[in-house]
Order: structure tokens, then C-alpha cells, then sequence
């Protein structure tokens, strides 16, 4: 048997086809890697097909064979074993012309990212060294989403082993690649990088593949493959499945040459008939050497639609700023909510936010309901967005809705479970976390989708993410305020807080954090009110000295409010001198409380203007 890189730039090899997919046909619903240890047979016999079909090159069953994603079954302690058998189970399957593979799949999922990049690097090498150990003819980088996780994890190996390497990214679009790299550009950096086969696998079919492969010149170095998909795969009682017929793959073989192509095989949901079907179809082996490239326009317009107002974070920089939390109803009666709005519009705040769904209780959609005080009372509404009811797909729908209705201020959080809400037994989705959400916007922001798909226009999204300070440990809740700005986030906004030192050492944690935050006042109503806020809701404490003060004003509803507002007062004081942003919380739907604040804040404001004023963050 030759050397595999010299054989590839001679002619075209076929790969093998799906293992994952193939073994879920075969009612296969768990780690499909454990295999290699409980069912050797079933892999042996598949690798065996696949040489009987054709192929050239067989992919050792490892694709998710890492620590990482074998801890999700518990067999986190089980790589070695894996990964060793893998390599011996496709050394028996192998003739004298079979060239083995060690396959690596990417961490970074498509939607959801699961662990740390230095996690992800210790898993890698773990595989890696493996697969080195059992001695394969060459790596298998595949199914790549993340494109700085497949460069990563290329440099790393490029660094341990001398075998070719081959760098499979996948799309969701044509041509470009979730990032909004164009995958000509991506292939180069590839190649630039050291791997010695670069090109595409999964989610596509033949025909999207084909097109993408049409946009890539010939490298200087680096040649060409494609593992399509065998179709976008179906749904039926509870099984996914694949409809596309063998034969369609072997008129695409020869279109595959035609681009480039020195190594063709199959992913999900192909067969060893496909498999026949590509070497049915290559008749002519000889790559090219020259071809017409056909480009895609992955261009993003830099449109971006002018704004008629400042944003928050243009205005709090410059001066005090209130915003004021007044919820949509949980009914139809939207009376007293306009009332409210329109009394809270006219006494000045900068801003109306409405929660989504808050306490996983169902309420009015609050993109609606901004779109109609924005119409109506020329009020900015910022709207709260949680990643626990809608999916990824949901999500970028909503933010396109929003962007359309000319709502461009957000808060990204990730949501109450909905056990604590009305409906308990409601799914959670969570398809990603709150930090992905703000990546998502800023990837709104650049004009491209999370898929990397052109937008055709930029959003101009200012996204605050949450705050928690009623914490044991300040310090952890900063760590998650640092990687949220990492994230996107453009300011914060906390949780209503009670406690006057707490405030200050607020400011003390986050003065040199270089983003405003808007400090959360959320007046109290009752006694009742407060120790349900500090016993039943999450993310909120009072001090005993505040319970025990609305505790001596229960004596009537009155007292309540005026004991309230005076707490409230004395937080917003101290406030004032160390924050710009203040975020009042409308109790229930008692927004004259909330007004009377926002009217005491200006009156601070006005009589501090000619007193020297704390650094702001």
C-alpha cells in the first residue's frame, strides 16, 4: 500500500459512508463509539461493507470517542479502550489497499457549545495520541461548525504528527460557514495551516455541496474533499430517516470531479449502496488540474437602518438615565397597562422594558406590546428576551421581527425554569445560554445569521445582559459579567437591591469594568410583599432592617406605600452618587409608584447638578 497523500494527488479515492446514521437505522439509540467495545461485530461488518462497496478509505468509529462527549454516557474513563478498538476493528475490516482514517468530530456542536476551549484541548490530545498510538495512515477532522475550534484543534495535531491531515468544515448555507467566512477563504486558511485535504461534510446534500465546492480555486497545495449528506433527513414516529436514492449519487460523482474533488465519500444517511453508486460513477479517476470557478455572493450589505433617538448606552454615558420595568398583563385588558405607560412616557424616563414572560407565566408578548407604546407614546421599549421558549430558530424569527418593528434595545437572559411559573410541566427549550444569545445578536448586528447566511442588512442592536448581585461571592458573579462582555453584552442591569452597602460594593467591583449599569430599585408594596420577594423569588434578598420597617408600616396600604417609596428613596440617594442607571421595577401594576420615583430622580438630579458628583461607572 502506497502513501496515502501521494495516492490522493494521483487520483481519486472514495471514501466510506455513514457509521452513526447507519447504526441508528439499525435501532442503535445510544454512544454509537461504545460499540467498538459491546458490538464489535456490528462495526467490523459495516466497515467490511463499505470495502465490499468500494471504498478506499474506511473512518475509524471515534467520531465522538472524546472525553467530553463520552462523559455524557458516563464513559468519560473509556477513551483509550474506545479509541484503541476502533483502530483494530478497522485494521481487521482493511485489505492490502484500504487506507484507515482516525476520525475526530468537532466539540462545538451546531448550536450549543459544551465545554471550555482549554477543556476542549485537553480532550483533543487525549484522542489524538490514541489514535497516533494504533497507528492510522492519516486524521479525519470532521464536522467542524466552529471554525476556530477546527483551527485549533488543526495546529495541535499539525504539531504532533506528520500523517495527512484532512480538515472536513460544515454549513448550514452554501458557501459560507457559520461565522460568515466564505468557505473558499476558509479552505485557504486551512491549507496555510498545514492540512494537507481541506473540505466539506455533513448537514448538505450533494447539490449544495457541489455549489459550494464550485466557488473554491484549486490550492497551491492542499487538495480537495466532499462527504455529503444523502439527504435533509425526515421525520416519521419518532425516527429520523433518509430518502435519498443511491443513484442520485452517482450522477453527482462525476460533477464532483469536474470541481476539484480528489476524495469523495458519504455522511449521514449514506450507504454502502451509495457508496457503489459513487464508484459507478467515477469512471474517470484522473483529477483536474484547472476549473472554472463559479463564486457565491456571501457579501453582507453594510446597511444599517438609522436611528431617530440615542441609544441607552449613548445616553447614560453622557447623563443620569431612568428606566423603568412596567410588564405586559397576563390578560386581555390592556387598559390600565397603556395608562401606566403613557404616565411613565410623560414623566421622562428613557425607556419602557418589558419582561418576557417573567416567572414563567404567560403574559401578552412583549414585542407587541413595545411596537404599540412606540407607536403610540414615541416611548423606547427594551425588550427582555429568555432562551427558555423559543429555539434557535424562534430566536433569530424574533429578533428579525423586532429589528423590522424598530425595536432595537434588548436584554438578553436566560429565563426562569418553568417550574416556578403556572404551567410547571411546560418544556424548557434552552437551546443555548444566555451568552450565546448575546453572541447571536452581535452576529445580527454584523449581518449574518447564526448559521453565517447573509441577512441582506445590519441590525443595530444595544443588548444589556442581567446582573445578580444577591450573591455569597461577588467575585463569581463578576467572572460571568466579564464573559458576558466578551460575549456582546453593551451594559448591565441588576437585580432590585436592597441593601445600601451592597450597592457600594457593587460600584467597587465593577468601577473598573468599563460598561454602565443600571442599579435596580424595585419599591415594595406590603410586608407581605416583601418577605415573599425575599423567601420565594430568586436572585432577591432584603435586609432584615427593610423587612422589619414594612412589617411596622402594615397597618394599612398607605403606610405600605409611603414606607415603600422611603426605602426606595434612600437606596436611589446613594445610587445616584455612584451609577448614572437606574432601573425601577413597576410592583405589580402600581406604576404611580414608579412615577413618583422617576419624578424624585429628576428632582436629585436637577438639585446635584451644581454638586460635585462620584465617579460613574
Amino acid at each position: 500500500m502506497g502513501d496515502l497523500l501521494e495516492t490522493l494527488r494521483e487520483k481519486m479515492l472514495i471514501g466510506d459512508g455513514a457509521m452513526g446514521s447507519l447504526l441508528y437505522s439499525y435501532g442503535v439509540d445510544r454512544c454509537f463509539e461504545e460499540h467498538n467495545l459491546t458490538h464489535p461485530e456490528q462495526v467490523l461488518h459495516i466497515h467490511e461493507a463499505y470495502i465490499a462497496a468500494g471504498a478506499d478509505i474506511i473512518q475509524t468509529n471515534t467520531y465522538g470517542a472524546n472525553y467530553i462527549k463520552l462523559a455524557r454516557h458516563g464513559l468519560e474513563d473509556q477513551v483509550k479502550k474506545i479509541n484503541t478498538a476502533a483502530v483494530q476493528l478497522a485494521k481487521k475490516a482493511a485489505n492490502e489497499n484500504t487506507f484507515i482514517l482516525g476520525t475526530i468530530g468537532g466539540i462545538h456542536g451546531s448550536k450549543t457549545s459544551i465545554g471550555s476551549t482549554e477543556e476542549i484541548k485537553r480532550s483533543f490530545r487525549e484522542q489524538l495520541y490514541c489514535l497516533l498510538l494504533e497507528g492510522v495512515d492519516g486524521l479525519l477532522l470532521e464536522t467542524y461548525y466552529d471554525f476556530d475550534e477546527l483551527k485549533t484543534v488543526l495546529k495541535i495535531a499539525r504539531e504532533a504528527t506528520d500523517i495527512p491531515i484532512i480538515t472536513n468544515v460544515s454549513m448550514h448555507e452554501a458557501g459560507v460557514l457559520q461565522n460568515g467566512v466564505s468557505l473558499p477563504e476558509a479552505l485557504a486558511e486551512l491549507e496555510a495551516l498545514g492540512a494537507d485535504v481541506v473540505g466539506v461534510n455533513c448537514h448538505l446534500g450533494p447539490h449544495h455541496m457541489l455549489k459550494s465546492l464550485a466557488s473554491v480555486p484549486i490550492l497551491e497545495k492542499a487538495l480537495l474533499a466532499v462527504y455529503p449528506n444523502a439527504s435533509f433527513p425526515g421525520y416519521h414516529d419518532g425516527k429520523l430517516f433518509y430518502e435519498n436514492e443511491p443513484d442520485y449519487f452517482e450522477k453527482y460523482a462525476e460533477k464532483f470531479r469536474e470541481v476539484g474533488v480528489h476524495l469523495i465519500g458519504g455522511c449521514c444517511g449514506t450507504t454502502p449502496e451509495h457508496i457503489t453508486a459513487l464508484k459507478k460513477g467515477l469512471q474517470n479517476r484522473s483529477p483536474v488540474k484547472d476549473k472554472k470557478v463559479i463564486p457565491i455572493d456571501t457579501a453582507i450589505k453594510p446597511t444599517v437602518t438609522t436611528l431617530d433617538k440615542p441609544n441607552l448606552v449613548e445616553i447614560v454615558e453622557k447623563r443620569h438615565s431612568v428606566i423603568v420595568e412596567l410588564d405586559s398583563p397576563k390578560h386581555l385588558d390592556t387598559t390600565k397597562y397603556f395608562e401606566g405607560a403613557k404616565a411613565l412616557q410623560d414623566a421622562g424616563i428613557d425607556a419602557i422594558t418589558l419582561a418576557d414572560n417573567s416567572l414563567a407565566s404567560p403574559r401578552i408578548c412583549n414585542a407587541s406590546m413595545g411596537s404599540l407604546i412606540k407607536q403610540k407614546y414615541n416611548a423606547t421599549p427594551l425588550v427582555h428576551i429568555t432562551c427558555r421558549d423559543r429555539n434557535l430558530i424562534g430566536l433569530q424569527s424574533h429578533l428579525m421581527g423586532l429589528h423590522t418593528l424598530g425595536i432595537t434595545e434588548l436584554l438578553a437572559i436566560t429565563g426562569d425554569p418553568t417550574k416556578i411559573g403556572d404551567f410547571p410541566g411546560a418544556t424548557s427549550v434552552f437551546d443555548v445560554t444566555s451568552f450565546q444569545l448575546l453572541e447571536l445578536i452581535q452576529k445580527f448586528n454584523e449581518g449574518i445569521s447564526w448559521s453565517g447566511k447573509s441577512l441582506q442588512e445590519k441590525t443595530n442592536f444595544t443588548v444589556a445582559a442581567a446582573f445578580n448581585p444577591n450573591v455569597r461571592y461577588l467575585d463569581r458573579a463578576m467572572n460571568r459579567l466579564r464573559k458576558k462582555i466578551e460575549s456582546g453584552a453593551d451594559y448591565f442591569i441588576t437585580q432590585p437591591i436592597y441593601n445600601k452597602e451592597q450597592i457600594i460594593d457593587v460600584y467597587e467591583a465593577t468601577k473598573d469594568l468599563g460598561v454602565p449599569i443600571y442599579i435596580g430599585i424595585m419599591p415594595l408594596t406590603s410586608s407581605q410583599n416583601a418577605e415573599f420577594l425575599h423567601n420565594e423569588v430568586p436572585g432577591i434578598k432584603l435586609t432584615d432592617e427593610v423587612r422589619k420597617r414594612m412589617a411596622y408600616a402594615s397597618k394599612s396600604r398607605e403606610l405600605s406605600t409611603q414606607e415603600g417609596l422611603k426605602i426606595a428613596e434612600e437606596l436611589i440617594d446613594i445610587a445616584l452618587e455612584l451609577f448614572h442607571g437606574i432601573y425601577l421595577v413597576t410592583p405589580f401594576t402600581r406604576y404611580d409608584m414608579t412615577v413618583h420615583l422617576t419624578n424624585y430622580i429628576h428632582e436629585k438630579v436637577e438639585a446635584q447638578k451644581n454638586e460635585p458628583v462620584g465617579i460613574i461607572n
